[in-house]
């Protein structure tokens, strides 16, 4: 693996837990048991959101769509709830529980992305100036171009 997507893989990661840390002490119903339970959920939260979410709203792509787009916050919800189930030492109380610890993932992974600009593109698009057409008419008189 290249050094540098092993460094970006682990900055997402310390992100994602950080964001996850921080909804455990805001949101009422999650908790976590130690420090490694924590690592660990939120690793599992990561690969959940890299390779089932990706399906899960391509199956639920009605219903993003007329929601515009606000189902999205359900499906991390589940995916949140689903970590609590599978990792046994971090709990989710409730799916309310899990829907707002969604929220505040989302909101602080969202802040963090951008003050440290990780999970940005580094796709550039240039754009390449070209001279105008030669004229047809010599210089002379009103041109319409479609």
């Amino acid at each position: 693996m290249e050094t540098s997507a092993l460094k970006s893989f682990f900055q997402r990661w310390l992100i994602n837990t950080l964001a996850v840390l921080v909804a455990v002490n805001v949101v009422k119903g999650l908790e976590y048991d130690s420090f490694i339970s924590l690592l660990v959920a939120s690793l599992l939260l990561g690969i959940l959101n890299a390779f089932v979410r990706p399906v899960i709203m391509l199956l639920s792509l009605p219903l993003l769509l007329f929601s515009l787009g606000l189902f999205t916050l359900v499906i991390n919800a589940f995916l949140l709830f689903l970590v609590g189930q599978i990792v046994k030492s971090f709990q989710v109380a409730s799916f309310g529980s899990a829907f707002w610890g969604a929220l505040v993932i989302s909101l602080v992974s969202m802040i963090a992305n951008r003050l440290t600009g990780a999970g940005q593109s580094r796709i550039e698009v240039k754009r390449r100036n070209r001279p105008p057409p030669p004229r047809q008419d010599g210089g002379s008189g009103p041109v319409i171009d479609v």
